[in-house]
């Protein structure tokens, strides 16, 4: 009988041994892990480099602390906390344009803590945080006296939920009790929470640790209001005190200042004139100038402002905006000697129209933009862009920003269809509507002026080309009866097209024309933009001013 129990009492406690294993392991899956979680890894930092949360997400860039003074990239501070902060990579300087003064530093200017503002290293730019802090509504937070050092960055100025902790507690890398952890919380701290789940929560806690806590740890939630302590400066606004019905006028040579009153006599309800007087010359922000103070005196005694327009391909030949815009000093040369014309010529405005620039060139025209926004706004000069429409292409003219520090933002709603491209219309009715609706998403209705086309294209196809000839709407419409070309309308464009078979080829034309440009002056009425600016004076049959008025 002996013999036969021995293998029972084997078999028996190799089950036990068996079971207990198995109860073991599945009481570890139940057991908390007690790890520490290794920072090093969880924020990819050390030694002097800073982790940043942005509105509580850990983000890729990294800061540097150095001497308890921490530094962000400018590029992620231009992309994330305030675009206003602009490093001239060529003079080496950094500026930030204020509403009606401008900021200099260099790697020499020392802050308040006797510490340098900004760091340049391998030719990237850092400025510190007491100096964003100083002009940027962000709510910061900074855990750098630590060894691995971190900050907290928020703009959001939301309603945040408080949570207090019930009872000790552990805060985990995951939403997992295996997870390692970051830090405890004692019984009556008091955690920021950011989302909730039936089990966990996300929490940042006072030490400056993101991380998850299971849920029944926090015995209340409360609101809190998070109220922006910063009161931003105002970048007021010059505008008319009635809507604008804007003119331009060509002037290429002194000689045209003198039929102004001549081409004026045509028109009824225009307060603006801008006679495209200042061409830029060179890369040191040289221009030509056609100004006359005549014709500013002249154009008052008709009761009319003048905008001197700032352009850049009349004799731009040998201009090019990446150079001529990215040197501060010449910014500063050109905006000096744009103010002093103002005086001297007693000029209302300026008006910028400055074209095909490359996205390279953007930063540094919209740093311009703001530079001269200042002069203008102390001397009482109003300051309006020309644009093209909104295209993802063109994004770069940051029509949002003109829109904060500029005046009016005019639309060029035409050319649509262009010299050197596809035949079609020069401004149809639905993209004069695109270019209005997404302007206005990034500008404010208030500083928005449309420009309407007084001219048309009339267009050549032949042997698989394409080419047209500009014609006013005078000319265009004369065009029309000498070649007894027929006029249909076109519900898609919101124009009369006709076509002309002739020994040339196929010729097209989409007419500009009272019905076509009523339909535009509807939808800047519709959307009760600032007014309306039209290309260019002399173009227009007399009849064409009773429709476009900018009030009914």
């Amino acid at each position: 009988m002996k013999g036969k129990r021995i293998p029972i009492l084997i078999a028996a406690v190799l089950l036990l041994v068996i079971a207990a294993v198995v109860a073991w392991k599945m009481a570890q899956r139940y057991i908390p892990s007690k790890e520490p979680a290794d920072l090093s890894q969880v924020l990819g930092v050390a030694g002097e480099d800073t982790a940043v949360f942005f509105n509580e997400n850990l983000q890729e860039v990294k800061g540097i602390t150095r001497e308890n003074q921490t530094y962000l990239p400018i590029q992620w501070v231009n992309e994330n906390l305030n675009e206003k902060f602009y490093w001239d990579d060529v003079e080496k300087l950094l500026v930030y344009t204020l509403p009606d003064t401008i900021v200099y530093a260099d790697r020499r200017t020392m802050g308040s803590t006797g510490l340098p503002l900004l760091l340049v290293e391998d030719d990237r730019v850092y400025l510190s945080l007491g100096l964003i802090n100083n002009y940027t509504a962000v709510d910061m937070a900074s855990y750098t006296d630590q060894e691995h050092k971190r900050i907290y960055l928020d703009n959001r100025w939301e309603t945040r939920q408080a949570g207090t902790v019930g009872r000790k507690s552990a805060v985990r890398v995951e939403a997992d009790i295996k997870s390692p952890i970051l830090t405890q919380v004692e019984k009556g701290m008091e955690l920021i929470v950011l989302e909730q789940s039936e089990e966990w929560f996300r929490v940042r806690t006072g030490d400056g640790h993101t991380g998850y806590v299971k849920s029944r740890a926090i015995s209340r939630i409360e609101s809190r209001e998070n109220p922006c302590a910063m009161e931003l400066p105002e970048y007021t606004s010059i505008s008319m005190d009635e809507k604008v019905c804007l003119v331009w006028h060509q002037v290429t040579h002194e000689d045209a200042n003198e039929v102004m009153e001549e081409l004026m006599e045509n028109t009824r309800g225009v307060n603006v004139i801008a006679p495209t007087w200042f061409a830029l010359t060179d890369n040191k922000g040289h221009y030509h100038s056609y100004a006359s103070r005549s014709y500013v005196d002249r154009a008052h005694e008709l009761g009319v402002q003048v905008w001197a327009a700032l352009d850049n391909f009349n004799m731009g030949d040998n201009v090019n905006s990446e150079i001529l815009f990215a040197r501060t000093s010449v910014r500063k040369a050109l905006i000096a000697r744009l103010m002093a014309d103002v005086k001297t010529y007693d000029l209302d405005g300026i008006n910028l129209d400055i074209e095909s620039i490359k996205p390279e060139a953007g930063p540094h025209y919209v740093q311009f933009i703001r530079e001269l926004s200042v002069s203008c706004r102390n001397e009482g000069v109003i300051l309006s862009v020309d644009n093209y429409v909104p295209a993802g292409y063109n994004a770069f003219y940051n029509r949002a920003e003109q829109g904060r520090v500029a005046d009016y933002v005019i639309i060029m709603g035409y050319d649509e269809h262009f010299a050197g491209g596809e035949a079609g219309s020069v401004a149809s009715y639905p993209f004069v509507k695109t270019g209005i609706e997404n302007t206005l998403k990034l500008v404010p209705k208030e500083k928005v002026i449309n420009a309407v086309p007084f001219y048309t294209r009339v267009w050549t196809e032949k042997d698989g080309k394409t080419t047209s000839s500009a014609l006013g709407l005078a000319g265009a419409a004369k065009w029309v009866e000498e070649n007894q070309v027929e006029l249909l309308w076109d519900e898609d464009t919101g124009q009369y097209y006709g076509e002309l078979e002739t020994d040339d080829g196929l010729k097209r034309v989409w007419m500009e024309e009272e019905e076509s440009l009523k339909l535009k002056m509807d939808l800047i009425r519709d959307y009760d933009l600032a007014g309306v600016a039209c290309w260019k004076l002399g173009f227009e049959p007399s009849s064409i001013w009773d429709v476009v008025k900018v009030s009914k």
